[in-house]
């Protein structure tokens, strides 16, 4: 079998009457947040606002039915957020269940449309 000049790429989501909850995308917007410490500069690492990422943060807080970033605010050490430990689990579990789908989903593709 030859490589073809294309790959495929796939993106996955859980969703919960049909809304999306957790998505790749998602996900890393929360592992942005517990990597900077903040939404703000979580979203400017992706390239969003700070009203799109706490838009996405409350959808997905609201659907999961459980609080998935906490903030503080205020104090002489300003403000800031972190992930609750539902948040992290989430985030944990989703990174489980998604780790290896795009290497069987090229395999698949490479099965059926692999020039022989």
């Amino acid at each position: 079998m030859t490589d073809l000049p294309f790959k495929v790429r796939a993106n996955f989501w859980i969703e919960k009457d049909g809304q999306v909850v957790l998505s790749t995308w998602r996900v890393s917007l929360l592992q942005a947040i517990e990597d900077t410490g903040s939404i703000s500069a979580a979203a400017s690492q992706l390239g969003i606002s700070y009203r799109r990422a706490w838009e996405k943060i409350h959808e997905s807080e609201e659907r999961l039915g459980v609080k998935l970033v906490e903030t503080q605010t205020g104090g002489s050490g300003g403000g800031g957020s972190y992930l609750t430990a539902e948040g992290l689990d989430y985030v944990h579990r989703f990174r489980v269940f998604s780790a290896g789908l795009n290497e069987y989903v090229s395999r698949r593709f490479n099965e059926h449309f692999a020039e022989e």
